[in-house]
């Protein structure tokens, strides 16, 4: 009588799947905290007033280190005016949002509104600065 030498084991060895699952945790961790590396952290002061802006032209941000970011671009305070001009040089009627900390002083969001307001003045538009709350809950 012949035999084979080939059996088919009936048993499923799963060992070699649960490495892969765990390969695959791993790098969707990873990823993961990948996916916003230029996010500016604010926490926005609550508002009531639940309005909401359709269309801004600029975003200008303070974080809580006082440091001024233009469309999350990192901008010293002497070239604030000139980053929102090139933003807002072909824009009549702009608005430009400004996401400011909640602990930021009040100082640092008169400069920013100063700079809208040289610009204004010198170019004979009239762009308006509002500020970003966060709905109150």
């Amino acid at each position: 009588m012949i035999e084979t030498r080939n059996k088919i084991d009936p048993n499923f060895n799963a060992s070699s799947m649960s490495d892969l699952v765990f390969l695959l945790l791993i790098f969707f961790m990873l990823t993961s905290t990948l996916i916003s590396p230029n996010a500016i952290k604010i926490l926005l002061p609550k508002s009531s007033s639940g309005q909401t802006m359709a269309k801004q032209n600029v975003t200008v941000s303070i974080d809580t280190d006082n440091q001024f970011f233009v469309e999350n671009q990192p901008t010293p305070e002497a070239e604030l005016q000139s980053a929102i001009y090139n933003y807002t040089a072909n824009i009549q009627d702009g608005t430009i949002k400004l996401h400011a900390d909640k602990t930021v002083p009040i100082q640092y969001v008169v400069v920013v509104i100063d700079a809208v307001n040289k610009i204004n003045a010198q170019t004979g538009q009239s762009h308006r600065v509002i500020l970003a709350t966060e709905a109150n809950k």
